[in-house]
């Protein structure tokens, strides 16, 4: 099996948006993209990470997610009361999708500093592995999202790699503008 790796690292504007953007790709159609991104945010990463764990309020600020609905929470523990399974409603545009996903939460120093998911049931994707982690900087928290999704339909890569700038870049804009407000 040959594969390569294509590593692109950029300022993305002078807003404080970085970017870095990784995708692989291999002689196998199936193989998943990987990609991550960053963001600096105006706010302690305990305060994004009560946004970024507050699944059911998704609706009014993620575009596209329609619906959700905690299945399981956490019962003990640091993490008693976060969200374990969550079932999400996609509705964007020409995607639509019910998926739940299967959170786990890493602490530093007793603080929340990576939220991470991956994918438990969906209709149209294979696998989804995610996660946000929170990097305490000078004047705010870098944000990191980093996203693998293999969908169960065959996309042309180009498609696939816009689509993943856009809905990486979406999510990043509105976390930022749900917690600076």
């Amino acid at each position: 099996m040959t594969q390569r790796s294509l590593d692109i690292t950029a300022l993305l504007d002078a807003g404080g948006q970085r970017g870095r953007l990784m995708i692989a790709s291999s002689s196998l159609p199936h193989m998943a993209d990987s990609s991550t991104r960053s963001v600096i945010v105006a706010a302690t990463p305990e305060a994004i990470a009560a946004v970024i764990t507050d699944f059911t309020s998704y609706p009014e600020w993620v575009g596209g997610i329609t619906a959700v609905q905690v299945q399981e929470s956490i019962d003990s523990g640091p993490d008693a009361g976060l969200a374990r399974a969550v079932k999400f409603s996609l509705d964007a545009g020409i995607v639509r999708d019910e998926y739940v996903l299967r959170y786990s939460y890493t602490r530093e120093h007793d603080e929340l500093r990576v939220i991470a998911w991956e994918l438990a049931a969906s209709q149209t994707q294979k696998s989804q592995v995610g996660s946000y982690t929170l990097h305490p900087v000078a004047h705010g928290t870098e944000v990191t999202y980093a996203l693998t999704v293999e969908l169960k339909i065959p996309m042309l890569g180009m498609f696939k790699r816009k689509a993943e700038k856009v809905i990486m870049d979406t999510a990043l804009k509105e976390l930022k503008k749900r917690v600076e407000q």
